[in-house]
């Protein structure tokens, strides 16, 4: 949600900090803008800062900007609303205003873009008022820019780091300022900000050279391969010389540099209608790359070069406690099974944004699990973080991206290597986070004597044959968008599961919510007569999850049941299950039993159900409403 980028360079940026919000528009937005610092030296414009903002997509901000805009320092953003409706008015960038009582610099202007939440800006606001300063907007983000110009003597830098001393809360900042063309300042407190540095080609032709700024380093792929992540608290200076980085005590620090080429490939959507299509496909090499290298099970799988022993961190493990959000709760709901089933260890799973704030027992022995796609998502950082000063020291993070926060504060991690996931709705990044958690279990189960050699062989077996056999599920596309278009009319949907396949149903009901807009939700089929079946009639499809497995026959008791009602069951069974398609009854089979693996299988049905039901219907997949990528901000 809501990004960030802003370039000083040897070149006109505009085209750049438009390509990048183009890039970062699958988190989510509901506005967008884009400012720059002209001035008399080379260009023709008038001196200042000049602006354009749109409440519709990128495309309609560029055909504004044409030959409208054009400057070598400059800052752009998306914006998810928080504080003030999506309005143009409410757009970033936010420039401040000049204050009643004149100053020696009361004529230099400022102008800003945002990420995160100003807890304490209604205090500011106050303050600022009572200084002279008029708000044009409803956001807290046009209190970080007044006062930025409250603290200017001369130095950007000086009066950004003066102003992070009254701020609470989350944030990553870039800012610009007319009295200074060629600088560009920026902060980041809990929320993520990189450095991105040009190559060193352009650099050498004198052409491109330049700094920039972007919340998501996909925002800049095509300009260059080299980041640096700043870390918490770092306050970083531009210019088209160099730049520099202080931390949070003041000090300058040198933080690494870190050559990164996956962001500039795989965000090409090619054949595909949508990203989400694209990336429902892509997950069968998606779980090939994750499980690359892994020839047997040992604790090594989960260890950082300089990081704690997994070895020593998985002998001293008791218990686990799973914190996440969003799909993946979902993933670490059905870990649960695998855990406590074969490496018979007590699990507990937490939604992160509940378990930071409520009182809870914590007791040694306890290896905290976090599960995140982006590795940045602020709920589960802060939940991680709070287990922390609980006195719960031993970490490890299932993540997608090894260069985020979580990646570089938890003390073990198992990278996935999905790849860019552009859709908002998670498709291949669940599949592969189920995979690194089934690894986990493996481990887990094997440190403590509950794996032999032999199962060790036929679980690695199985888990090489995933890529083949999520082949052969894609391959019931047909049948799926048949369902799609029966579900196309409906308002409401049921999900079912039992046992291992339950967090399936959940992950199947949020897919469907999520971008068809179909209020979707999933029940233990056990707990039907206890509530639900209340519900059920012709007019409220009912899907069903039915693998091969120990409660198969619980599961159709609970179909007859939604049959008796005259429901109308959507049925994904294995071969062997021995449900046919009749009246009422709608079945597609699945290709084989895969045992404890099969969720991740039985899983993709749904997302094309989802996906072809939300194509149908028009929904705009890729950017489903009020919804983003990643969910920086609490």
């Amino acid at each position: 949600m809501c990004g960030i980028v802003a370039g000083v360079s040897q070149q006109n940026v505009v085209p750049i900090l438009l390509e990048g919000l183009r890039r970062l528009e699958y988190r989510g937005y509901d506005s967008c803008g884009v400012a720059v610092v002209s001035h008399t030296e080379q260009l023709s414009q008038l001196p200042g800062l000049q602006r354009a903002r749109s409440t519709a997509r990128v495309a309609e901000l560029e055909s504004q900007v044409h030959a409208a805009l054009e400057g070598r320092c400059g800052i752009a953003h998306t914006r998810w609303a928080t504080h003030g409706a999506p309005k143009e008015h409410n757009a970033h960038p936010h420039f401040s205003d000049f204050p009643s009582q004149k100053t020696a610099y009361s004529h230099v202007k400022i102008g800003l873009v945002h990420n995160g939440i100003i807890e304490n800006f209604e205090t500011l606001k106050a303050k600022l008022v009572a200084m002279g300063y008029t708000f044009v907007s409803q956001t807290d983000t046009e209190v970080v820019a007044h006062l930025i110009h409250s603290h200017y003597q001369g130095d950007l830098s000086q009066a950004l780091k003066a102003s992070l001393k009254e701020l609470k809360g989350a944030y990553a900042l870039a800012v610009i300022c007319d009295a200074e063309p060629k600088r560009l300042v920026g902060a980041r407190v809990g929320s993520p900000l990189v450095l991105g540095c040009d190559s060193s080609q352009a650099k050498r032709e004198g052409a491109g050279a330049g700094f920039f700024l972007a919340s998501d380093a996909m925002a800049l792929a095509g300009v260059t391969e080299s980041f640096v992540f700043l870390e918490e608290g770092d306050c970083v200076d531009l210019s088209v010389q160099g730049y520099r980085i202080e931390n949070a005590s003041g000090q300058e620090v040198n933080r690494e540099l870190r050559e990164l080429t996956s962001y500039s490939q795989g965000a090409q959507l090619g054949p595909y209608q949508h990203y989400m299509q694209k990336e429902i496909f892509e997950q069968p090499q998606a779980i090939a790359d994750t499980l690359e290298g892994v020839v047997s099970i040992g604790p090594e799988l989960f260890e950082m070069a300089g990081k704690s022993s997994a070895k020593e961190v998985f002998a001293r493990v008791e218990r686990i406690l799973i914190l996440a959000c969003g799909t993946s709760y979902y993933s670490g709901s059905t870990a649960k099974y695998w855990l406590e089933s074969i490496a018979k260890i007590p699990t507990q799973v937490e939604i992160a944004s509940e378990y930071r704030y409520r009182e809870s027992v914590q007791e040694p022995g306890t290896l905290v699990v976090s599960i995140t796609q982006s590795g940045e998502t602020a709920d589960t950082l802060a939940a991680v973080r709070h287990a922390v000063s609980l006195g719960l020291k031993d970490t490890l993070t299932i993540c997608n991206v090894a260069s985020s926060a979580m990646v570089r504060e938890s003390s073990l991690a198992y990278i996935t290597r999905a790849g860019v996931e552009v859709g908002v709705a998670s498709t291949k990044a669940f599949t592969t986070q189920l995979a690194g958690l089934f690894l986990l279990t493996l481990v887990l189960a094997k440190q403590r004597g509950h794996l032999s050699v032999i199962e060790e062989r036929e679980h690695l077996e199985a888990m090489r044959h995933l890529p083949l056999a999520l082949q052969s599920v894609l391959a019931l596309e047909p049948q799926v968008i048949s369902w799609a278009q029966a579900f196309t009319p409906k308002e409401h949907a049921l999900f079912l599961g039992r046992g291992l396949h339950y967090p399936i149903a959940l992950e199947g009901a949020l897919k469907l919510k999520e971008i068809s807009y179909i209020h979707a939700e999933a029940y233990p089929a056990g707990e039907l007569k206890h509530g639900p079946l209340a519900l059920v009639t012709n007019a409220m499809p009912v899907v069903t999850v039915a693998p091969n497995d120990a409660l198969l026959e619980k599961l159709k008791s609970n179909m007859q049941e939604v049959q008796a009602r005259g429901g109308v069951l959507y049925c994904l069974a294995d071969a062997d299950t021995h449900i046919e398609s009749q009246e009422g009854l709608h079945v597609i089979r699945m290709p084989e039993h895969y045992g404890a693996l099969s969720p991740i299988l039985h899983v993709v049905p749904l997302q094309l159900l989802a996906y072809h039901t939300a194509l149908a219907r028009g929904s705009d997949v890729d950017k489903p409403r009020n919804l983003a990528k990643s969910v920086t901000v609490e």
